[in-house]
């Protein structure tokens, strides 16, 4: 297995690593059927991670069977890595019209990237481009190239109609919907679920974790925030959930060392800047019943660092909680985590952002 594949499912393991199974204690199914504590798993390599995904009680298999369709049908829609999907179409030729699932997603990451003050942005593609982070061959680009290339990144110059999913990019501008993708993909799976009649599941789609109600025998899901130290390992807290995604945004997977310097860059790019994201923040934990939501927040808040990202917090705390976990190793949690998120054996204190 390939180092990057063993990164994703120790991540995938980590995610899940506390969460108890769906197997109810003896009486205590939810709806009275014994049934209704079995549970199903499957496992995809899919949308460039491992997914994991589980489904408890009748119809849990043909939930399962739709679900993993679904995800093969967005990650062929989605992906820009695939020549032949709707994003790679739409940066060949500079404009077209995109489906439902693809139109909704650049309707989201604009209003996103609206309210996050550009931190959020799909266009960022071509700077991670040019410091080679989709295909590996890493480099530092010179200031230069980072002008010329950060002169083509601003998802305020789309021309988006949400009504008919036309759209036209700017001269040089490539999309890439990846960073909220996930996150809309687990979203999907709850509605698949609910759907063949499931009321209990869970699925990972490397870190991206999405809750189905709460277990067969009504306690919360409880999710694993991993520790971003990968030399350390292990967690840095739990969060108790239900109806919820915890999903997570860090450097800690795709990263490179400049021989040269000897400094390490990591994958997140600024898109004020054209660098890589480098601030106080290690990680960043969203808690939120939007997946499509979660999964850009994760991003843009990381981005912004703790201050802005919990002022944004505050004016927006009825749609989301946090984990924020820094470098020198402290963790400080929004308030709406308090008596659902809890420290690990060992760990550090859960300090409270207000």
């Amino acid at each position: 297995m390939k180092q990057r594949q063993i990164r994703k499912l120790t991540a995938l393991l980590l995610a899940l690593a506390l969460l108890a199974g769906c197997g109810a204690a003896p009486g205590a199914a939810g709806d009275g059927d014994p049934e209704s504590a079995l549970r199903s798993t499957r496992y995809l390599d899919s949308m460039d991670t491992v997914i994991e995904l589980t489904a408890c009680g009748k119809g849990r298999e043909a939930a399962l069977d739709a679900a993993a369709a679904e995800i093969g049908r967005l990650n062929a829609l989605l992906s820009i890595g695939l020549e032949e999907s709707e994003v790679s179409r739409l940066n060949r030729e500079g404009s077209g019209t995109l489906g439902a699932d693809a139109a909704y997603l650049l309707r989201r990451a604009l209003e996103i990237h609206a309210a996050t003050g550009g931190a959020f942005d799909p266009t960022v593609y071509p700077l991670m481009a040019l410091w080679g982070f989709p295909d590996g061959n890493c480099r530092v680009p010179s200031q230069d190239e980072i002008r010329e290339t950060l002169a083509r990144v601003g998802a305020e110059r789309i021309v988006f109609d949400a009504q008919t999913g036309a759209v036209t990019l700017d001269e040089g501008q490539a999309l890439d919907l990846g960073g909220i993708a996930k996150g809309y993909a687990s979203q999907r799976i709850m509605e698949i679920f609910r759907e063949n009649g499931v009321r209990s599941g869970i699925v990972n789609l490397g870190g991206n974790v999405q809750c189905l109600g709460a277990k067969p025998d009504g306690t919360a899901w409880r999710v694993g925030v991993r520790n971003p130290d990968t030399e350390a390992g292990g967690l840095v807290a739990v969060v108790a959930v239900k109806d919820r995604a915890v999903i997570s945004s860090g450097g800690y997977e795709r990263f490179f060392v400049d021989e040269e310097s000897g400094l390490t860059y990591e994958h997140i790019m600024d898109p004020g800047t054209g660098m890589p994201v480098r601030g106080e923040l290690a990680q960043v934990t969203v808690v939120t019943a939007d997946g499509t939501l979660g999964d850009a927040l994760s991003t843009a808040l990381y981005i912004m660092g703790l201050e802005a990202a919990a002022e944004y917090w505050r004016a927006h705390s009825g749609q989301f909680d946090a984990v924020f976990v820094l470098r020198d190793g402290s963790v400080w949690i929004t308030a709406g985590l308090e008596g659902s998120a809890s420290a690990v054996k060992g760990g550090p204190a859960l300090q409270v952002l207000r």
